[in-house]
């Protein structure tokens, strides 16, 4: 499905890793993406599927965080930075240029939660992802597929991102005790949500974003999570999105995987 990216999307997700040689074997193994490394721009890594850029990575000296995958929104950098302090959040890393390939910034949003933010030069972000507002996560197998911010602080979270990432049309999808969940569009494609995850978490984590990849069978790249290194977080399980699970890679980054029912 082609689409047009629109302020506060989903644009680009990377991994800040401890062992990037372990990172490509493993990510490579699962998913099968290949890797492109830029010397010019500190060893940066394009991860690739079928030839198209889907996420990016770089190495962590243990100066800058915890290892990690980060969700990049488009949007005007020095702007965004602006209005993120303006809105309770604060400023990670500030804006800063990659060449011509264009500028970005790390920050906490209003509830603790780490976002990036992408404005777009000659790199335009993703240059394959899936949009499985049709459920057919099969169709997108390796791509990033959806992304999902898991909150204590839901209802201010949803006033941040409208205000801060210029989130037009949020749609509740659920609004009970149980389950509360918005959508970032509410037309497809969606491209990705938020979750009321205060009963959920553990205590003393704020919340987190995650990156859902498109798989053929999650049973199946469960079971090679598993044998490569990683873990399981959450067993696959079905849902009226899709069969879905949670995992870590060896150095204990989560991501979440996304399929067809079984």
């Amino acid at each position: 499905m082609s689409y047009t990216t629109r302020p506060g999307d989903p644009i680009w997700t990377d991994l800040f890793t401890t062992d990037t040689d372990a990172a490509i074997a493993f990510y490579g193994e699962l998913f099968g993406w290949t890797a492109d490394i830029a010397p010019e721009h500190g060893n940066y890594i394009t991860f690739r599927k079928d030839g198209k850029a889907v996420a990016g990575g770089m190495a962590n000296d243990g100066s800058g965080g915890p290892n990690q995958w980060t969700i990049y929104l488009a949007g005007d950098a020095e702007k965004t930075a602006q209005a993120v302090t303006a809105h309770g959040g604060m400023i990670a890393v500030p804006p800063m240029a990659v060449g011509d390939l264009g500028k970005f910034a790390v920050f906490g949003d209003n509830g603790g939660v780490g976002i990036g933010v992408w404005e777009s030069g000659t790199m335009t972000g993703f240059e394959q992802r899936g949009t499985v507002g049709d459920g057919h996560w099969a169709d997108h197998v390796g791509a990033p597929s959806w992304f999902e911010l898991h909150t204590r602080n839901y209802d201010e979270a949803l006033k941040f991102y409208r205000e801060v990432f210029g989130w037009q049309d949020p749609f509740t999808i659920a609004d009970t005790p149980e389950f509360r969940y918005t959508t970032i569009h509410s037309t497809t494609p969606m491209l990705g949500g938020v979750m009321d995850s205060t009963n959920f978490l553990p205590p003393g984590i704020p919340g987190y974003w995650t990156v859902y990849f498109g798989v053929e069978d999650v049973d199946a790249s469960v079971r090679k999570v598993a044998e490569l290194g990683g873990s399981v977080v959450v067993a696959p399980d079905d849902t009226p999105y899709g069969r879905l699970a949670a995992v870590t890679d060896p150095t204990g980054v989560r991501f979440s995987l996304g399929g067809n029912k079984s």
